[in-house]
């Protein structure tokens, strides 16, 4: 996702320093570059071998700092496309807020005038320190972006506010940074995901299975391109930096889709609902031996929420699995137009691309066209649906 950004990383005096070296490795893995520069404090904890042997690439340092070549303050800060400052000790916090560049670090800091984002580190009570609220806040006028520390036990015994972010969190939050599109920018966007649960007794459930994998990466895939995501899933899983709601059966689905959307909205519903439902649902636990050898469930038709919901006023994408090629894309037309939508991503399920497979293939349907997302991985479809969607 970073192939050709430039990222260069400040690491303060921390006992943190040591997840950095995770945040590097999750940057290389989506193919950043990435840049390293160390205060003097920063080296008492690990050496600049370190990041350089993970980043491939020089530590900038008092020590390596050169005027003959680009390894300068000056000149990594023109290289960069963001800083990112992961730990930030409270003392760095507070210099930086007031313009203090007593230092190498500080220096390059004040010399950057692209995005910069901080992740602080440090005992709680010199975070919760007046003068260090003070600074945070300040440094939120002047445009810093803050990634907010844990609140749990610290290194010194301490609990509270305090423990670096999770190097995932950084790197999402810088992510977003590096891909955010003005034209999603305040948009909003609705995603399903999942598959329905529908309520036999209080032990037994009418499913499918569906993993809730393509839309986990929907959700992703808009959040870093700058939208403002709802994802309304049944697969418990928490995603700190995407509003997420956790329903059940297809009305908790219906009920959680009405209350999110508003006028311009995009709905994107991947979610699998179940056609059909028990007729009736049973308190307690239905015995074995009450029920027989035969036990014939009566189910109902459900309702079709994607036809039902009011789409007045937003835009509409409906997901469509079939299993027979040759009915497939009849079918996923059929669907574009009955209920009303922008667009279908038709799924025809294979080996390679079933339920809980790590990659799809997706065609991209709407009135005027079928574009081919060929087979990969389900957050690069994921991207490819987004810019997609930025034509309906």
């Amino acid at each position: 996702m970073l192939k050709n950004r430039k990222i260069l990383i400040g690491v303060t005096g921390s006992i943190a320093i040591y997840k950095t070296l995770e945040i590097i490795r999750l940057f290389i893995k989506a193919e950043a570059s990435v840049k390293i520069i160390m205060s003097e404090e920063a080296k008492r904890f690990i050496s600049p071998l370190t990041f350089e042997a993970i980043s491939q690439n020089r530590v900038l340092h008092v020590g390596t700092e050169s005027w003959a070549d680009e390894l300068n303050h000056i000149h990594v800060g023109k290289w960069a496309d963001i800083f990112v400052i992961a730990p930030m000790s409270a003392n760095s916090i507070n210099k930086i807020a007031n313009g203090i560049a007593d230092n190498l670090l500080m220096q390059t800091i004040l010399a950057f005038n692209k995005q910069i984002i901080i992740a602080p580190s440090a005992n709680t009570n010199m975070l919760l320190n007046p003068a260090t609220i003070k600074s945070l806040q300040k440094l939120k006028k002047l445009g810093f972006i803050t990634c907010k520390p844990q609140n749990k036990l610290l290194a010194c015994n301490d609990r509270g506010a305090g423990a670096l972010a999770k190097p995932k969190y950084i790197f999402d939050v810088t992510t977003r940074e590096l891909l955010k599109d003005i034209f999603w920018k305040n948009k909003k966007v609705i995603i399903t995901g999942g598959g329905s649960i529908e309520k036999i007794d209080d032990t037994r459930c009418l499913t499918n299975f569906s993993s809730g994998k393509q839309a986990n990466a929907l959700a992703y895939a808009y959040y870093v391109a700058g939208a403002n995501v709802t994802l309304i899933t049944s697969k418990q899983k928490k995603y700190p930096l995407i509003k997420t709601l956790h329903v059940k059966s297809s009305k908790e689905y219906k009920k959680a889709i009405q209350n999110s959307i508003s006028k311009d909205s995009y709905l994107i519903m991947c979610a699998a609902i179940s056609d059909f439902i028990p007729k009736e649902t049973q308190s307690g636990k239905l015995k074995k031996n009450e029920l027989g050898h035969e036990w014939n469930l009566k189910l109902i038709q459900n309702e079709d929420i994607l036809l039902e919901i009011d789409k007045k006023n937003i835009k509409t994408i409906g997901f469509k699995a079939e299993m027979n090629e040759n009915t497939a894309l009849h079918n996923a037309r059929n669907m574009l137009n009955k209920k009303s939508l922008n667009a279908v991503c038709l799924n025809i399920l294979g080996d390679k691309n079933g339920f809980g497979s790590l990659e799809n293939e997706i065609t991209f349907i709407t009135k005027q066209s079928e574009k081919k997302i060929k087979l990969a991985s389900k957050q690069i479809v994921a991207n490819h649906i987004v810019k997609l969607s930025k034509e309906l």
